[in-house]
């Protein structure tokens, strides 16, 4: 007996050793689908949860403007190989028992539906805030509370779920964007605590199941790079998001009748006096009073300014990069084990408010997608269809895919 227990521990040893990660290299995010779980009046999930594939699609646009026929063999067909499948935790967190295992088959389901269109699937909880009590604020008050207790729990029961699929096509990223902060070493311990802990609850499950960890301060880089992975296996990979600048990417406004677009990729590319004049021009075409458009273009100049001064494009691009792949050599991770998750650019609206130049945001995306490969890292692009701007599918009319996009990303249209 004692002689077969060493051979068992000495075969797990071997297995562990010889782990490594699921195989990802082009993906593109699912994020309509099942987020946002439809809620009842009183403000509970709909039981059993999240919608269905085609209240998904309908969401929108009509369903008649899809084209018919399997969606994901189409994303399989334009040549991505991975889907990041966005989940809502909430209706899990909320759930136990018997009730919690109706969610979790319905997202058996979802995965193997997605599977068996010959995608492999990073399976990325991914909270979102229409139910207060199980957004992500659950986790924010510390490594020690009730709240990052109850959501560890479930995520050994996530990792479970998914194994009993297949762990040679699943990956689980078990936070999107965990919004500790500040985003350097003078912050707390809580995040790496959590996500150190995350992983061993992971490992007890299945020490084949691929992980995606990440850092601190919305998944950024400077997240990324203050982390100790003192918990890493030959089975993780590393995330970081790639929204740099985020003034470039993210134009818009949050002010009523606001407007915040048009900076050119790269900023040599044009002058701060060219766009506030095409900013401006845009205003009077929709129509706004010489009041909102002084608030406007006072709101923007700050925008703009700061955007030229820092000179934005292919330069810092390399040092972001670098910070990143630096960080992976310091603690002997290869760079193929890091994880672009996400990366994309606002496209400009039909009426001029937000957004980048379609030139522009393709510059930009072929840019990063370029860099990421340039260092074997795997990617996923935000998002396959939205109506807001960042977007494989075009936001309007038949749900065709953006040809210049899947061009940008070394893609094809199917």
């Amino acid at each position: 007996m004692r002689a077969a227990t060493i051979a068992w521990a000495l075969g797990l040893a071997i297995t562990t050793a010889q782990a490594a990660p699921l195989t990802l290299h082009r993906g593109v995010g699912v994020h309509e689908w099942l987020n946002w779980s439809p809620i009842n009046a009183d403000g509970s999930y709909v039981w059993p949860p999240y919608r269905s594939e085609k209240e998904w699609l309908a969401g929108s646009r009509p369903l008649s403007d899809w084209p018919g026929g399997e969606e994901f063999a189409r994303i399989e067909s334009m040549g991505f190989d991975f889907v990041r499948l966005s989940v809502d935790p909430g209706p899990l967190v909320a759930s136990h028992g018997k009730q919690r295992q109706e969610a979790l088959e319905v997202l058996s389901n979802a995965v193997k539906r997605v599977t068996s269109s010959g995608l492999n699937v990073v399976f990325d909880l991914h909270g979102v805030s229409q139910v207060p009590a199980y957004s992500m604020a659950l986790i924010q008050d510390g490594a020690d509370t009730e709240g990052v207790a109850r959501y560890r729990e479930m995520v050994k029961d996530v990792a479970q779920m998914l194994v009993e699929v297949s762990t040679d096509k699943v990956a689980l990223e078990p936070y999107n964007e965990p919004a500790y902060y500040p985003c350097n070493s003078g912050g707390s311990d809580d995040w790496q605590r959590i996500m150190a802990a995350t992983v061993r609850d992971i490992r007890s499950v299945s020490n084949s199941l691929t992980i995606v960890a990440t850092g601190a301060c919305g998944g950024s880089i400077a997240g990324l790079v203050n982390l100790d992975p003192d918990f890493d296996d030959q089975n993780i990979y590393y995330s970081f998001h790639m929204y740099e600048p985020h003034s470039f990417t993210h134009q818009r406004s949050d002010k009523p009748n606001g407007f915040s677009s048009g900076l050119p990729w790269p900023a040599s590319s044009g002058t701060p006096g060219s766009v506030a004049a095409r900013l401006e021009a845009r205003m009077d075409v929709a129509g706004l009073s010489p009041a909102e458009k002084r608030s406007n273009l006072a709101e923007a100049r700050g925008v703009i300014d700061k955007y030229f001064q820092e000179n934005w494009g292919q330069s810092q691009l390399d040092v972001s990069f670098q910070k990143v792949v630096g960080w992976a050599r310091e603690h002997g991770i290869p760079s193929e084990r890091l994880f672009m998750g996400e990366f994309g650019v606002i496209l400009m609206s039909a009426d001029g408010r937000m957004g980048a130049f379609d030139a522009d945001r393709l510059r930009y995306i072929s840019a990063v997608r370029r860099l990421a490969e340039q260092f074997h890292i795997p990617w996923s692009v935000w998002e396959f269809s939205n109506p807001y701007g960042m977007s494989v599918i075009l936001p309007a009319g038949p749900a065709l895919p953006d040809g210049e996009l899947l061009k940008a990303l070394a893609l094809r249209r199917p």
